[in-house]
């Protein structure tokens, strides 16, 4: 599996993802994790602890479909995060999570969720044809406990019908597509609406 060149490909495609993300400041330290599902079911995430900035093929592990290893190597402690939303979504096959201000900061000044409506750039978002719609990115409570956190989100998930990506409060973004390419033009997108949102609550505050 770790020789095939599916996941080969995968971990060069997340390593260049990592270089990019890591260019606009998203993954300071070693924060973040990025994966992407293969065409069998297993998934190509990054390993705990390295700087996303630097990644290697090494630095990409391979997991099944319920966080376990297949090789070894330790995957990053949210790796349940990715998991779930894989066995939820059929239809995509890459997630990133990167550490970026613009994600703490909306955090803190819009409570349990974003909402973004009448952007040009929403049409960056899969589905979306025109400037005159609005999404909500939701905010829920930093958990150590993944598994109790992986379920708060899944609930949320019941009731709507589409969902872009979450933030976790004081943490980071997680965003997702049908491959790499779509999930960093979510990422693109989202941060940059955000950084929208948080000049415009800067201008109305007295």
């Amino acid at each position: 599996m770790l020789n095939s060149q599916d996941f080969k490909t995968a971990a060069i495609a997340l390593c260049n993802a990592g270089r990019f993300i890591d260019s606009k400041g998203w993954v300071p330290a070693t924060s973040g994790n990025f994966s992407a599902r293969l065409a069998d079911g297993t998934i190509a995430i990054t390993t705990s602890g390295k700087h996303k900035g630097h990644l290697q093929i090494e630095d990409i592990m391979l997991i099944d479909a319920d966080a376990n290893s297949l090789d070894g190597k330790k995957p990053s402690a949210e790796t349940g995060l990715h998991t779930a939303l894989y066995k939820r979504y059929p239809e995509i096959h890459a997630i990133l999570h990167p550490h970026s201000i613009n994600a703490i900061l909306v955090s803190r000044l819009f409570g349990s969720r974003i909402v973004l409506e009448n952007y040009e750039l929403l049409k960056a978002f899969h589905g979306i044809t025109t400037h005159e719609s609005r999404i909500e990115i939701p905010v829920f409570a930093n958990d150590q406990d993944i598994h109790r956190l992986a379920d708060v989100v899944d609930r949320y998930l019941d009731k709507v019908d589409v969902c872009y990506g979450y933030v976790i409060a004081g943490h980071g973004l997680y965003t997702w597509g049908e491959s790499i390419p779509d999930a960093l033009r979510h990422l693109e997108a989202l941060d940059y609406l955000f950084d929208c949102e948080i000049r415009l609550h800067g201008v109305k505050q007295p």
